[in-house]
C-alpha cells in the first residue's frame, strides 16, 4: 500500500455522545443490502463507531422501500444508522489503498461479498491482517466456503427456499411460498453479531484476531431445524423430520366472531382452565392434559376443538379470558397500526428523529436494554460519502490527497445538507 499524502494519524475516540457497551471499537463495514447493514447498525447501536463503505454509486438498498429523496429509502434508514458512509471505487488501485488505510485501525471488518470477489479487489483477510494483525475479520457468505455451492450467489429468497422455511409454510397447501419478511437476511445478520462479540472477546482474552465465517444456508439449516429435526434426529431415522404440533396441528391464528386472535394454551393448566371457564367441561375431560405425549398424539383433534370453540367467541371476550387465566393470547396486529399497540407505545419503540435531509421521521429505537451501557440512536442514516474526507483524515490522509483523489473519481464526499 502507498503512503503518499498520509499524515500521523489522530488517536481513535468513541462516536461522539456514545456510552454503549462496543463504546471505543471500531467497526469498518464493507456491507451491503440487508444482511450486513443490520448486523453493523447493531454494533452502531451499542456503540461502536462504523465506517460504512460504499461504492460511489453507493448501497443498492438506497434504493428500495418508500423515499422522500433518491437514495435514503425507508429501508436505508432503518438499517443504516449510527453509521459514517464514505464513498471509495474499491475497484482502483487507491481506493484499495484507501480501504485498506481504513481498515489499520478497526477491531472488526465485515463483509457480505462473495470471497473471490473481495479478494479480486486486493481486501481479503490475508491482505487485512497483514496489516491489522489483531482484525476481527468477519465474512456473511451466502454458503459456506468448504462445500460445492461456495460460489454460488445467494439472497433471501434463495435461502429460504434451500434452507426448508419455503416448503415449510407451504406444507400444509403444498405450494411452496415465502414468508413475507427477509427472514433469511436479518437472522442471519443477528448470528453476525453474535459470531463477532464472541471473536471480539476472545481477542479480548488472548489479543489474537481472527477470521470468522458466517454462511447464511447452514445459519438458517440450523435455525429452522431446531424444532424441525423430527425423527432425522435419530440414526437411522425412526419417523420424518417436522415438528407435528406445528405442522400438523393447526397452530395457526383463530377465527373468533368478529376476527380473529393468536393464542397458545400450552401447559395442562392452560387447557383446563380455558375449557372450564367456556363451560365445556366435557372437554376438559375429553383429554389427560396431564399426559404430555398423548397430548401431543391428539394434537389435531385438541386444535379442532379450540378452535370450535374460540369460534363461538368475540374477539374482546376471548382476550379478556384469556387474560383472567393467564394464558397467551393477542389480538392479529398488522404492521400499520404497530405504531399504535398499547405496549409498544408504553415502551416508546417508535422514537420520532429528525433527518438533517429526509425532515420528521420515525424510527425503532434499538430493543435490547443495558442498565450500565445503554443502546443509543447517535446518528442518523448517512448520505452517501457523507464521511468520506472525515474519515480517510483520521486514516491519516491530508488535505491536498483527499482534494486530488476527489477529483479523479477515486472518493466521492457528500454535499453538507442545507
Amino acid at each position: 500500500m502507498t503512503t503518499t499524502g498520509m499524515t500521523d494519524r489522530p488517536a481513535k475516540t468513541a462516536p461522539p455522545g456514545s456510552a454503549g457497551p462496543l463504546s471505543g471499537v471500531r467497526v469498518l463495514d464493507i456491507t451491503s443490502v440487508v444482511l450486513g447493514p443490520l448486523a453493523t447498525q447493531i454494533l452502531g447501536d451499542y456503540g461502536a463507531d462504523v465506517i460504512k463503505v460504499e461504492s460511489l454509486e453507493g448501497d443498492l438498498i438506497r434504493a428500495n422501500g418508500v423515499s422522500r429523496h433518491a437514495g435514503m429509502s425507508s429501508i436505508f434508514l432503518a438499517i443504516n444508522r449510527n453509521k459514517r458512509s464514505v464513498a471509495i471505487d474499491m475497484k482502483s488501485p487507491a481506493g484499495r489503498d484507501a480501504v485498506l488505510a481504513l481498515a489499520r485501525d478497526v477491531d472488526i471488518v465485515v463483509h457480505n461479498m462473495r470471497v473471490a470477489a473481495i479478494e479480486r479487489l486486493g481486501l481479503g483477510y490475508a491482505a487485512v491482517s497483514a496489516l491489522n494483525p489483531g482484525v476481527v475479520y468477519c465474512v456473511a457468505t451466502g454458503f459456506g466456503q468448504s462445500g460445492p455451492d461456495a460460489a454460488r450467489p445467494a439472497f433471501d429468497d434463495v435461502i429460504q427456499a434451500a434452507c426448508g422455511i419455503a416448503a415449510l409454510i407451504g406444507n400444509e397447501s403444498g405450494v411452496p411460498d415465502f414468508a413475507a419478511t427477509l427472514v433469511a437476511d436479518k437472522t442471519t445478520g443477528l448470528a453476525v453479531v453474535n459470531a463477532v462479540l464472541a471473536a471480539l472477546f476472545h481477542r479480548e482474552r488472548t489479543g489474537a484476531g481472527q477470521y470468522v465465517e458466517v454462511p447464511m444456508l447452514e445459519t438458517m439449516a440450523a435455525f429452522t431445524l431446531a424444532e424441525h429435526m423430527g425423527g432425522l434426529t435419530f440414526d437411522p431415522p425412526n419417523a420424518k423430520a417436522g415438528y407435528a404440533r406445528i405442522l400438523a396441528g393447526g397452530r395457526k391464528p383463530l377465527p373468533t366472531r368478529d376476527g380473529h386472535v393468536a393464542m397458545l394454551p400450552y401447559t395442562a393448566d392452560h387447557w383446563t382452565a380455558l375449557f372450564n371457564a367456556v363451560g365445556r367441561d366435557d372437554l376438559a375431560r375429553k383429554y389427560n392434559f396431564a399426559d404430555r405425549e398423548e397430548r401431543n398424539a391428539r394434537v389435531v383433534e385438541l386444535y379442532a376443538d379450540l378452535r370450535a370453540v374460540v369460534g363461538q367467541m368475540g374477539t374482546d371476550e376471548c382476550l379478556a379470558l384469556c387474560e383472567r387465566i393467564d394464558l397467551p393470547a393477542t389480538r392479529i396486529w398488522a404492521i400499520d397500526d404497530l405504531p399504535q399497540h398499547p405496549h409498544l407505545k408504553a415502551v416508546g419503540l417508535f422514537r420520532p428523529t429528525l433527518h438533517p435531509t429526509e425532515g420528521a421521521t420515525v424510527s425503532v429505537r434499538p430493543p435490547t436494554l443495558f442498565a450500565r451501557t445503554p443502546a443509543d440512536m447517535r446518528l442518523p442514516a448517512p448520505l452517501l460519502g457523507q464521511h468520506t474526507f472525515e474519515c480517510l483524515r483520521e486514516a491519516g490522509f491530508d488535505e491536498g490527497t483527499l482534494l486530488q483523489l476527489a477529483a479523479d473519481g477515486v472518493i466521492r464526499q457528500a454535499a453538507p445538507a442545507a
